[in-house]
């Protein structure tokens, strides 16, 4: 199950993504499919069945943002958060073999198209929640269990 947690510059991007979606995407496509009808048979036009599948995929898209906005909590910075590993930390953690990572502690819907962003949800995330410089803390992997220990947090990105 997602958390329903994310940043404020998360929300904005949904909901900008669902005004473009509403305003700009969603109009073009019903003026192509409503010229594409006017053509005649509509059995063999491709331009219509292809315009109609993208309208239906914008608009299952536009009621998955509606709804998942109504739920979404948004997380702001708060200075009582500085040291510890919360939701928008920057993190660096090290493990054994010296081999370092930095990642983004975000909301599920804000981790798509970012490789320096994890979710909440994920096990890294949750083993960290919490920690201070110099915790360490196991993460459950296919491998077996794995040390790390937090060399850096930071909250740069996340203030305003």
């Amino acid at each position: 199950m997602k958390t329903n947690l994310i940043s404020r510059s998360g929300y904005l991007q949904l909901q900008q993504e669902l005004d473009h979606l509403w305003r700009v995407e969603r109009r073009e496509t019903t003026e192509k499919v409503a010229w594409a009808a006017s053509l005649g048979d509509r059995s063999e036009n491709a331009d219509y069945k292809y315009n109609k599948q993208k309208l239906r995929q914008i608009d299952k898209r536009i009621r998955f943002l509606r709804k998942r906005l109504e739920q979404l909590k948004i997380v702001d910075y708060s200075p009582q958060q500085e040291g510890k590993v919360f939701f928008g930390a920057t993190v660096t953690v090290e493990d054994d073999d010296g081999q370092q990572r930095t990642f983004i502690i975000a909301g599920p819907d804000e981790i798509y198209q970012r490789n320096d962003v994890i979710s909440i949800d994920a096990p890294m995330a949750r083993a960290a929640l919490g920690k201070q410089l110099d915790d360490e803390f196991t993460v459950i992997t296919p491998n077996g269990p794995k040390a790390w220990i937090v060399t850096k947090i930071d909250y740069i990105l996340t203030r305003s």
